[in-house]
């Protein structure tokens, strides 16, 4: 005879993640052993400390909320089709939330010890829930549970047998060949000739300070510049160039091409203010063959057109979409799209300058803005850049104005030919207000920061945000240092900047629907960008600059920094951190599918799963929103 409500309950809980993807034997075992449970509004269902229960539990009808008691914060809330109480399922632990009926329930109760052993026999299932418990526990990075459900890896057997050269460990030379810098030119070639290498490392109170290759003894001392009897301090090169010893093949290579060099120092902490470990040399690093990082950079950078570079930017895409397949950290994705995105806008640079009838009449930077300038730009967006040059006598500024102007119309033309659009607000180095002398930059930097209405406020932070794509960085580090002085002067400034950071709408609605746009071309669009990723980026941005942080500008990075500098904001500030890169991978899916910028979903196409995904990240969205209006008093002193 057939169990009429079994029948009932898996009907229901095959529509939501993780059962929807048991197959029917495992969810009608499932079904029979469901506890269904009724909650008046208010009741509680389980108090922080609480011995674990039997069950955890997914919402039939109703809501629940889960708070954190100590600071009266609800934590998440969770309607029809969500699951909670996952602590006794993955960490064995008494309650940390309490969870209480915001209306009446009806709950279903998922038994533990049935459940354990249908989810290690699905790994997708394993992966959902431990993503559910890190949304729960508002920290992905949990120590003792990063990667791990029910005391296995989940993606040990995924990745056992997969063979990755971009993420494999590049070997390095552990016996370590070095000298002082009062070593004579002689001393060094002759330990060198000794011990068979190819280099000696410059070494000073233990750290790095240089090394000498043969090629310098070959450029700078057979040739005659330097006598042998000099001191190896006189054709050293420094500073050296240094990385952890977890460096991946295609990181060292990118490293080595970059900078072109053909050495590499590891130490402790991968700066030079740590003991030196062991050199890689080029000799070290083996170059894969095919679509690889390294091989698209000499490709683009022999390219003598710039329609040749558009080919390789495919090439790119095919990348990034076979990074995202094989589930590769996004961190380590954008380090490699954003070098290769860099490599394409320095080509169009040295092809453009190659077309000007002149060389540049003093030195120049051109600027990556936004997305770009914070190594988050993936796919094909519009182009946000700048162009600073040297400061000229007032009579000369007109002439060499032009000349820039000139060179930028060509580059902001080579890169949409590339495949980036040009900026709907026209902030671009091809418009006058965007390619300026140092001293006129500084000036209108000293103008909006000191003069911060809603849009000085959002010139200003554009410059936050921006790196060197092409050029002389001693221009991009003289402006950064006026504009952290200029701030200094004007501490109100934070203030404004942090209002703007508020000023994003909100993802949801009361009910936690997703609030999605009401007119114009994309009516009944959620948008991705200013409703999810915008937040997080304007926040990372004003807290990162109050603690006078400079050279981040990467969003997640600046959490994780944060997270040092406030160790009582740790959780929230890691949450953001996997809240912007899962938004932004999911923005990055949704644009290679639809082979658009990925900022407007349709939320029709998007399945159960991927909703609830998305939802996860806007706890911490209003959270970091709500500790900007308590740090900078937003309310009180603009409103």
């Amino acid at each position: 005879m057939k169990n009429l409500i079994s029948e009932r309950v898996a009907d229901f809980i095959k529509n939501y993640p993780p059962f929807n993807v048991l197959d029917v034997k495992s969810l009608y075992l499932l079904a029979e052993q469901v506890l269904i449970i009724y909650k008046e509004k208010n009741s509680i269902v389980f108090s922080v400390d609480e011995n674990p229960h039997a069950h955890f539990y997914l919402v039939h009808k109703g809501a629940v909320t889960l708070t954190n008691t100590t600071t009266n914060t609800i934590i998440d809330f969770c309607d029809e089709g969500d699951i909670f109480g996952l602590r006794p399922l993955i960490a064995n632990e008494n309650y940390k939330l309490e969870a209480k009926a915001h209306e009446e329930c009806i709950l279903y109760g998922i038994p533990i010890e049935v459940f354990r052993p249908i989810a290690k026999q699905n790994e997708e299932v394993s992966v959902f829930l431990m993503e559910s418990f890190a949304s729960n526990t508002r920290n992905p990075y949990s120590k003792n549970q990063k990667g791990q459900l029910y005391g296995f890896d989940v993606d040990s057997d995924k990745n056992k047998d997969v063979n990755i050269p971009d993420l494999q460990l590049a070997n390095y030379s552990k016996k370590l060949i070095s000298c002082s810098p009062r070593t004579t030119i002689q001393k060094a070639a002759e330990l060198m000739t000794k011990k068979h290498i190819g280099s000696i490392l410059v070494v000073s109170n233990e750290l790095p300070v240089g090394i000498i290759t043969d090629k310098d003894l070959r450029s700078k001392v057979i040739s005659g510049k330097h006598p042998i009897t000099a001191t190896v301090r006189t054709i050293m090169t420094s500073p050296v160039i240094t990385y952890p010893k977890k460096l991946t093949i295609t990181q060292a290579q990118m490293a080595m091409m970059k900078s072109n060099i053909s050495h590499l120092v590891i130490t402790e902490d991968g700066t030079v203010n740590s003991k030196a470990l062991g050199i890689m040399s080029k000799h070290d690093v083996m170059v894969s063959l095919g679509d690889n990082p390294a091989v698209l950079v000499k490709a683009i950078k022999r390219t003598q057109k710039v329609k040749q570079i558009k080919q390789l930017r495919k090439s790119v895409m095919i990348l990034l979409s076979g990074y995202l397949e094989q589930n590769i950290p996004l961190g380590l994705i954008a380090k490699i799209i954003s070098e290769l995105n860099d490599t394409c806008i320095k080509q169009v640079v040295e092809l453009s300058l190659a077309k000007m009838n002149e060389k540049p009449p003093v030195k120049f930077a051109w600027l990556a803005l936004g997305s770009q300038g914070r190594s988050e730009q993936l796919l094909h967006t519009d182009q946000d850049n700048a162009l600073v040059f040297e400061n000229v006598p007032e009579a000369a500024l007109p002439k060499t104005t032009a000349y820039f102007l000139e060179l930028a119309k060509r580059v902001t033309k080579g890169l949409n030919t590339i495949g980036y659009e040009y900026c709907p607000a026209d902030m671009m180095a091809s418009n006058p207000k965007w390619c300026l002398s140092l001293q006129e930059w500084n000036n209108r930097l000293s103008y909006w920061i000191s003069n911060p209405g809603p849009n000085e406020v959002l010139m200003s932070s554009i410059f936050f945000d921006y790196s060197l794509a092409y050029g002389e960085r001693d221009l991009l580090d003289q402006m950064s240092e006026h504009i952290f002085r200029t701030v200094e002067k004007y501490p109100i400034f934070l203030v404004h900047i942090a209002n703007g950071a508020l000023q994003s709408p909100s993802p949801t609605g009361f009910f936690r629907q997703f609030v999605v746009e009401q007119d114009g071309q994309h009516k009944d669009f959620f948008d991705l960008k200013s409703r999810a990723l915008r937040p997080l980026i304007d926040a990372a941005r004003v807290l990162i600059l109050s603690h006078s942080i400079k050279g981040i500008s990467n969003t997640w990075e600046r959490y994780e920094k944060l997270a040092e500098l406030e160790p009582n904001n740790q959780e929230l500030y890691m949450a953001c951190s996997y809240a912007t890169k899962a938004l932004l991978k999911f923005r990055t899916r949704q644009g290679l599918l639809h082979h658009d910028s990925g900022r407007f979903i349709e939320l029709e196409e998007l399945t159960k799963q991927e909703k609830m995904k998305l939802k996860r990240t806007f706890k911490a969205i209003k959270e970091i929103q709500e500790l900007i209006t308590l740090r900078f008093k937003v309310a009180n002193i603009l409103g």
